[in-house]
């Protein structure tokens, strides 16, 4: 399960962060990197998953 929210957290990251954390501060925050830039955003969204 982790690989496909991976997957879906290079194509969109808030998705990736919602699956593994749900309406937290983790994901409001994802969303604040995304568009801050694309490429934190997956940083982010791949380190909540990682770290989990």
């Amino acid at each position: 399960m982790d690989v496909v929210r991976v997957l879906l957290s290079i194509l969109l990251p808030p998705l990736g962060v919602f699956l593994q954390v749900g309406l937290g501060l983790q994901f409001w925050l994802n969303i604040l990197l995304t568009l801050l830039g694309y490429i934190p955003g997956i940083i982010h969204a791949v380190w909540i998953i990682a770290r989990r």
